[in-house]
């Protein structure tokens, strides 16, 4: 069973200890590619250098909403920058982790939009997909999302909104990332979204470190728990796990344009 972890952020320092191993044991499970997202300049270079040392590693480049008042304003134009630099380089897959968070509300949602808004024209201009960070936010980056039209798509991260949510973002060319939160038995309504999702619509990822699923309670989230989030989340969708794990590689690999 070959999986893609479309989620990760393996540079943070909680995996500075055994990040070789976390790899290693990672491959040995079946998955293969993993794609690491930036939040921040300041994490920028310590993620390609990573990503550059692993040839089955891809990296994204982006500025995260909860990291909204680390910004600065010469963080965007570096931004762009790297991704003009790095355009076409087998290991640049997306721009991301970007999007709108209304969940922490000391957040200005004004400035999120903003920077949202030129994060996705920087998209567009490299013809990259976007992985977004949507928190209590769906019907603003839907009505976003439906102004600049991403040629590539991209994927929306963790998503946990309703059917019809699923139907616009499907219709916008995105895909749908589940992963540990969804395995949570207190998960009800998103149990009910689950089965009612295409196959061909969805990823799996893990968020690692965070977000950890049912069977790892307060424990460090890892591309290693992915095979167990395939099981678990193929069981609420009525499916099995290696039609979940070849849909959602088929799926990664449509959306990056990897072999």
């Amino acid at each position: 069973m070959e999986l893609i972890d479309t989620h990760t952020h393996l540079d943070f320092p909680d995996f500075d200890s055994d990040r070789r191993d976390v790899l290693a044991n990672s491959r040995a499970l079946g998955v293969r590619r993993m794609v690491v997202l930036g939040v921040y300049q300041q994490n920028w270079q310590r993620l390609w250098d990573l990503v550059q040392a692993d040839e089955g590693l891809f990296a994204a480049f982006g500025l995260h909403p909860v990291y909204l008042d680390e910004h600065r304003p010469a963080d965007l134009t570096e931004l762009g920058d790297w991704l003009t630099r790095l355009q076409g380089h087998r290991q640049l897959c997306a721009v991301g982790e970007i999007g709108l968070d209304y969940f922490l509300e000391q957040l200005d949602r004004d400035r999120q939009q903003r920077l949202f808004e030129a994060q996705l024209k920087l998209a567009v201009d490299v013809q990259l997909p976007a992985l977004l960070h949507v928190r209590r936010s769906h019907a603003a980056v839907i009505a976003t999302l439906k102004r600049f039209r991403l040629p590539r798509g991209g994927i929306i991260h963790a998503f946990a909104g309703s059917r019809e949510e699923a139907r616009e973002y499907i219709k916008l060319g995105f895909k749908l990332g589940l992963g540990g939160a969804a395995t949570w038995p207190q998960a009800l309504r998103m149990h009910k979204v689950l089965a009612q999702l295409p196959l061909d619509a969805v990823v799996l990822e893990t968020d690692s470190p965070d977000m950890a699923p049912a069977m790892y309670p307060g424990q460090r989230n890892s591309p290693e728990h992915l095979p167990d989030i395939c099981v678990a989340l193929a069981e609420r969708m009525g499916t099995t796990p290696l039609l979940l794990a070849e849909a959602s590689t088929r799926n990664a690999c449509e959306l990056f344009n990897w072999q």
